[in-house]
């Protein structure tokens, strides 16, 4: 994950080179961004309420109310791993600003790579404002197999091919796709179980039903300090300061299997470039102040601010590097 600074904002230029690729038009009444905002403002969120995202979302719209002295209300539009969410944003919800997509790695990146046709065209109908949180993803299986490195697991996987059952947050998704991209890096062959979320994944592994899965550290944290789970690797370039003995894959053996979970934020590619400007700095700011840093840190995740342009090249960066694990995955979807 890249270090970023920020230098000044430089928002209208790429945000007028992506509404001339997509033919929309800003509105043409006045912005009214001397006064923004004046209402409350909807982050919207493609995942159900209580889950990682939404946590996230909601630690830093806590921080943007004070910022921006209104209102800020999350809005859960679960479904097609954000897709629905993204759809709602770019074509359906008014492109004034206030409205914005708390947007995820599976929208940005996986869904260019996996589907032939989209419902939106998220390169050309939503424009990047900021990244906000990362979260790593860590590798964690059920006590009553017998591994406790991922040679280890590698080793019985090779022995037991098709045997072993993971889990994951749905067809596409980053644990999916994490499992995929491991599975691939050390000849494997696994069965895969996708579930709607997050939650049933984390029971079933409780309950012995799948051995593995790949997910957010906050999401498993807990249950590997319980004893309940045994986390064998972090799919990050450093070891977490929560898990501390946990190895890196690298460190693992497995260099290529990354798996940095992002969250971002984009508007509807229609929106006044000087509202956007506007939302980008309080985000900014909300994302840049030590206690969103420090609740967010408590959970294992990271608040991440660039500039549009940063996130812009990032986005790029994601969905050819996925594009490649994807491919080589094999993974398709309808």
């Amino acid at each position: 994950m890249k270090n970023f600074t920020h230098p000044p904002l430089l928002f209208a230029g790429m945000a007028a080179a992506a509404l001339a690729m997509s033919g929309i038009r800003p509105v043409s009444a006045q912005t009214g961004a001397a006064n923004f905002p004046n209402k409350p403002i909807r982050v919207v969120v493609g995942f159900p309420a209580g889950g990682p995202a939404d946590f996230f979302a909601r630690t830093v719209a806590q921080k943007m109310t004070e910022v921006i002295g209104q209102q800020v209300i999350v809005d859960n539009r679960a479904g097609v791993s954000g897709l629905i969410a993204a759809e709602h944003v770019a074509r359906t919800a008014p492109a004034d600003g206030y409205v914005v997509y708390f947007a995820g790695t599976g929208v940005l990146t996986f869904a260019p790579n996996l589907y032939a046709k989209l419902p939106v065209d998220v390169n050309k109908e939503l424009v990047p404002l900021t990244l906000g949180v990362t979260v790593p993803e860590m590798l964690a299986v059920h006590p009553s197999l017998p591994v406790k490195t991922t040679r280890e697991l590698v080793a019985l996987a090779k022995a037991r091919p098709k045997q072993i059952v993971y889990g994951s947050t749905g067809n596409g998704g980053m644990p999916h796709l994490a499992v995929e991209s491991l599975r691939v890096a050390a000849g494997i062959e696994l069965v895969h179980v996708p579930y709607k979320g997050a939650a049933p994944v984390v029971v079933d592994l409780l309950g012995g039903h799948v051995l593995l899965t790949i997910l957010d550290v906050p999401v498993l944290l807990p249950h590997v300090k319980s004893g309940k789970m045994r986390a064998l690797a972090v799919a990050t370039a450093k070891r977490q300061t929560t898990l501390p003995d946990v190895p890196t894959m690298a460190e693992a053996g497995y260099p290529g299997v990354r798996a940095d979970n992002w969250y971002g934020y984009v508007v509807a590619a229609a929106t006044p470039r000087d509202i956007a400007a506007k939302l980008h700095a309080a985000l900014v700011k909300s994302l840049d102040a030590p206690d969103t840093k420090e609740r967010l840190m408590s959970q294992g995740a990271e608040s991440r601010s660039t500039t549009p342009e940063q996130f812009a090249a990032f986005i790029r960066e994601e969905t050819a590097t996925w594009g490649r694990i994807i491919k080589a995955a094999g993974v398709t979807l309808e």
